[in-house]
């Protein structure tokens, strides 16, 4: 059986998230009705991770096993002529035996954006996270430089997968601002349920004075959900990138 790794991006709007759920639709589901009618087999992706509903990705890997033979390099064409337009595999690789989207993964990177204007952009609904009172980039930037480093993150993690422990390293979160849209970017060797969303949330309630830049590692230590800021809304946040140890074929998935 071939090891097949797909590099791919979707718009997450109409998707309740990648998992494959029984009543809902999703981004694997849609994916893998598409490469079982090429592949005239049953196929079952494993993604890099999970993005939940309306989250989006800029960069995504998943990997499938099969017998067909079509060439790698017809892949990406031969599965989007069956997929929507709001998804597309911009990639196909032979990977290693070994290879698993998820399990081989070594950290990601996350951006959220927020249109901080008091006029929302119609054509960005779903794109950013509209936010019109006023915040302040310098109090965001000084509470997202107090996540990095290894911690334990439970005070920014919502009820949801369990997991064997809390701890992750956060190397870098990152904000910045041109013209009224701020980006947040958050790389990690892992993310809890809704952490980077709650760290945006946390940071978006210092800039307005709800909380202190420098109490973030205490109340990280604490470890209380209620003490830290909002989950902000789903669709404001994309995956952006992912890092493998090795290239996967020829393809250096980040």
């Amino acid at each position: 059986m071939r090891n097949i790794a797909l590099r791919l991006k979707y718009d997450g709007s109409r998707y309740h998230g990648w998992q494959v759920q029984k009543n809902d639709i999703t981004v694997a589901q849609t994916l893998e009705e598409a490469l079982s009618k090429i592949c005239e087999h049953p196929v079952k992706t494993v993604g890099c991770g999970r993005t939940d509903a309306g989250v989006h990705a800029l960069r995504y890997c998943a990997n499938f096993r099969t017998g067909c033979r079509i060439p790698t390099d017809r892949i990406p064409l031969a599965v989007n002529s069956r997929l929507p337009g709001d998804i597309a595999v911009v990639d196909a690789m032979e990977a290693p035996e070994d290879f698993n989207a998820i399990g081989s993964c070594i950290k990601k990177e996350y951006v959220y954006k927020i249109l901080n204007s008091s006029i929302r952009d119609p054509f960005l609904e779903k794109r950013v996270c509209f936010y019109p009172q006023n915040l302040d980039l310098s109090l965001m930037q000084q509470a997202a430089r107090a996540f990095e480093g290894t911690h334990d993150f439970r005070a920014v993690r919502s009820v949801g997968t369990e997991t064997k422990t809390t701890v992750r390293t956060v190397y870098w979160c990152r904000a910045e601002k041109e013209g009224d849209l701020i980006t947040v970017s958050v790389c990690a060797d892992g993310f809890l349920y809704n952490m980077c969303r709650a760290m945006v949330g946390t940071m978006v309630y210092a800039s307005y004075g709800k909380l202190r830049p420098e109490e973030i590692p205490e109340l990280l230590e604490k470890g209380d959900r209620r003490l830290t800021g909002p989950t902000m809304p789903p669709q404001g946040l994309y995956l952006n990138r992912v890092w493998y140890e090795e290239p996967v074929g020829g393809m250096f998935l980040e």
